[in-house]
């Protein structure tokens, strides 16, 4: 359904650093980084897209994170949300809601919600039944 996600930061090399963290532990792979352009993208091995792009924001303005937009980014396990969430708390990310179960979205869903060094809000989450898929 996607091509492609992109958010606005103002440094590469810190957001570089962030993202890198998180998305390792969701099983995403750096696909391009141009530090001249100032942009980075990470895609699922094995697939052209979508992409998950980071940069400067291309009319020069500064980037900032729009009231009620989030991006919401699939993970594998339960295991790699608790991970991923861990992962950004640690490398400066500050947290909107701990890794858990939300019921009322539904039955299976477990999600975590933080926001990166330029506060953007993501959220990492799984949708699955944990007795049909496997351990982590």
């Amino acid at each position: 359904m996607l091509s492609h996600v992109h958010v606005g930061i103002a440094d590469l090399p810190e957001a570089f650093a962030f993202y890198a963290s998180v998305l390792t532990e969701l099983g995403l792979a750096l696909k391009f980084r141009d530090d001249a352009a100032g942009w980075a993208a990470w895609h699922r091995p094995g697939a052209a897209r979508p992409l998950f792009l980071i940069g400067r924001p291309f009319d020069g303005e500064p980037a900032m994170p729009g009231n009620g937009q989030m991006i919401a980014i699939l993970a594998p396990s339960r295991g790699a949300v608790d991970r991923a969430f861990a992962a950004a708390i640690a490398a400066g990310g500050t947290s909107e809601g701990l890794p858990g179960l939300r019921p009322h979205y539904h039955a299976h869903y477990y999600g975590a919600y933080f926001r990166d060094r330029d506060g953007n809000k993501l959220c990492v989450c799984c949708h699955d039944d944990p007795a049909a898929a496997p351990r982590d």
